[in-house]
């Protein structure tokens, strides 16, 4: 057992392709027999996807952001081991991770598509948000698993796989010992007590701007310029980890629309005076970032043609070989749901979908056929773009990609005779079902890697992920119908849920025959092709031309924070465990910030009202939160600082 435990550490060749002749053997070698499904597991799995569920989707339809959950999920599992005494425990928190993990993908799925019925005055109900999220999600697991072998074995060392990779080494590094765990909930008791005392008591103001001073009132009234910042410890943190490349491209897409556009249209529009830099970003630099968003999704499926030719013959070649050869043994490490159960699955799914369209949304059949059709495709095609974006650069385009599902589904839906309110919901429930499946898919093939690198069972892997992707919805399901009771989606004060809005805004004149803003669509779909020629990530720009500006600029100071802390010192193993140290306290300020925001959230729904509103509004809140902001990031700093290159 001992022996074991000194020797925790994954093969040279993890990370690197493969030498001809060589293989991969993974820390658990596929002649051993792991613990990995156990009650502790699947209850720790469960719990996890209840508690990231209802954080994930605060956080998203506040902020537009959905933070990954894997990371702060595998930490806190090789911590409750490591309080309980527990050995042995690397298969079983794989387990914990991916059952977990659904919660954000679906949160994901469901928060860009579904506020949208809220926000145009639809009626949402429970069954249709967790059928949606439920549906999707499944479909994302099988429409995955036949390209698994694809992308995390045939090729090993060719996608960089980020999440998967820093998750890996939480897991790994866990094994091995460390107070990784304490440090994560030290930050995330700081940040969520920062985040709930400004969302619950208002003690400070969460957005500063550049009105805070009579020279800022000036240019924002007369220039139609302004400068805004959330002083959010969860959003400070999700600027770390995202790092600074990502976080300046997205905040460049922010500042062409409030620094060039918005003050060019507030110097020509004809009622410029009556208008507000915020009126005029939502009129005219919101349907750029749509058009930028939508392109970069359609970018994605050409450039990935070639993946999903070779996947779907990978996946073809061995449903024959299993035929034809049945009594051929598969490697534990290599043994998959069998093919049949797959298809089996996938019909079952379909027809539920089907049945769900026909009799909870349309009554008619042949616009329930041709929904149904629309999901199948589209989550086919796109299944692949989201996997492969994810094993790149860690991000998923799923809102692009919906955006354009949503186009296609309303023009094809219209034409078979169904619009207005009608139309408008069928259309986005169908955004949802196929959103959760892309947003599963990329996350999915996040958990599989996990697994092929530390030699879990993927048969497992994937049988569980059905029980944390149902917890997963049901939760979300709720937490939304409390949001929208609590804040609302339309309105002052109400949530964000930029990605919902965007999609609002698309579908409602191609349902109701009202005036499309498509020149600004085809403008910003322009630009993402320009952006793409010169080697610009168009999809990271256009989502900033789309979110406002005071959600972007505070994503720039933690990646500065990240850029700072890992490039003081010559010595580069120094600068990794500084690096590593930030990355579980950007984790704890997202975890805890967004998990407050629940507690907050909660706290008014049943009318516990303790907001001060006369003071969050004032003057002296203002500079109060810039002080308060500048102390959080002097704290993240310095506590970044003390880590050693030991640890």
């Amino acid at each position: 057992m001992e022996q074991q435990k000194q020797n925790v550490s994954l093969p040279d060749n993890a990370y690197r392709e493969l030498k001809p002749g060589e293989e991969y053997k993974p820390l658990m070698p596929a002649n051993t027999t792991p613990a990995e499904v156990t009650p502790y597991s699947v209850t720790m799995g469960v719990v996890m996807a209840i508690i990231f569920s209802a954080a994930a989707a605060f956080l998203g339809l506040k902020v537009g952001q959905v933070f990954e959950a894997a990371i702060p999920i595998a930490i806190i599992a090789v911590g409750m081991g490591t309080v309980l005494g527990k050995k042995n425990m690397l298969g079983q928190n794989i387990i914990i991770q991916s059952i977990g993990a659904s919660s954000g993908v679906i949160v994901a799925g469901a928060i860009f598509t579904l506020p949208a019925l809220y926000i145009l005055g639809l009626d949402a109900e429970f069954y249709q948000i967790f059928l949606s999220s439920l549906l999707g999600g499944v479909l994302g697991i099988v429409l995955l698993i036949p390209f698994r072998k694809y992308f995390v074995k045939e090729m090993h060392g060719k996608y960089p796989f980020p999440e998967a990779t820093a998750t890996t080494e939480v897991l790994v590094s866990g094994e091995k010992g460390g107070n990784q765990a304490k440090l994560l909930a030290v930050a995330g008791l700081i940040g969520g007590l920062y985040d709930f005392i400004v969302s619950t008591f208002g003690a400070w103001t969460e957005v500063v701007s550049t009105r805070i001073c009579a020279f800022g009132e000036m240019c924002a009234d007369k220039f139609k310029v302004v400068f805004s910042l959330n002083t959010g410890a969860a959003v400070l943190g999700l600027g770390y980890i995202i790092g600074l490349k990502y976080a300046v491209i997205i905040t460049a897409g922010s500042c062409l629309v409030w620094f060039l556009i918005v003050p060019l249209i507030g110097s020509v529009a004809p009622d410029a005076a009556s208008l507000t830099p915020e009126n005029i970003f939502t009129d005219y630099g919101r349907p750029l970032g749509i058009g930028g968003i939508a392109m970069a999704g359609l970018i994605g499926i050409i450039r990935q043609a070639g993946i999903i030719r070779q996947a779907v013959g990978l996946a073809v070649s061995e449903l024959s070989s299993k035929k034809g050869s049945g009594a051929v043994q598969v490697e534990r490490t290599q043994r998959d749901l069998p093919m049949k159960l797959i298809l089996t699955i996938l019909i079952a799914a379909l027809i539920t979908t089907l049945v769900f369209f026909h009799f909870g949304l349309l009554n008619n059949g042949m616009q329930s056929i041709v929904a149904l059709l629309i999901v199948f495709v589209i989550a086919f095609l796109f299944t692949t773009v989201a996997a492969n974006a994810i094993a790149i650069v860690g991000t998923n385009p799923v809102s692009g990609m919906t955006l354009m599902t949503l186009i296609l589904s309303s023009l094809v839906l219209v034409s078979i005779g169904l619009n207005g309110t009608e139309g408008m919901t069928a259309a986005l429930i169908i955004g949802g079902v196929v959103c959760t499946a892309l947003s599963m898919a990329g996350g999915f093939i996040t958990d599989l890697k996990i697994g092929y690198w530390l030699g879990t069972t993927p048969k497992k892997q994937e049988g569980w992920k059905f029980l944390g992707t149902f917890v997963s919805a049901a939760t979300v399901a709720g937490v939304m119908l409390v949001l929208n009771e609590t804040y609302g989606f339309t309105g002052d004060n109400a949530l964000v849920a930029p990605q919902a809005n965007a999609m609002a805004a698309v579908i409602q004149p191609l349902m109701t025959g009202g005036s499309t803003p498509w020149i600004l669509y085809f403008m910003g779909a322009v630009l993402a092709l320009v952006l793409t020629a010169i080697g610009v990530p168009a999809l990271a720009f256009s989502l900033g031309m789309f979110i406002p500006m005071y959600l972007n600029a505070p994503l720039v100071v933690g990646g500065l924070i990240a850029w700072f802390v890992s490039n003081r010192s010559k010595d580069e193993k120094l600068n990794k465990a500084r690096f590593d140290r930030g990355t579980l306290i950007a984790s704890g300020f997202i975890a805890g910030g967004a998990l407050m925001g629940v507690v907050s959230a909660v706290l008014k729904f049943v009318g516990i009202e303790w907001y001060m509103s006369g003071w969050a509004e004032s003057k002296g809140a203002e500079w109060l939160g810039l002080a308060m902001y500048t102390l959080l990031i002097i704290y993240m700093a310095w506590h970044t600082m003390k880590a050693k290159k030991e640890e």
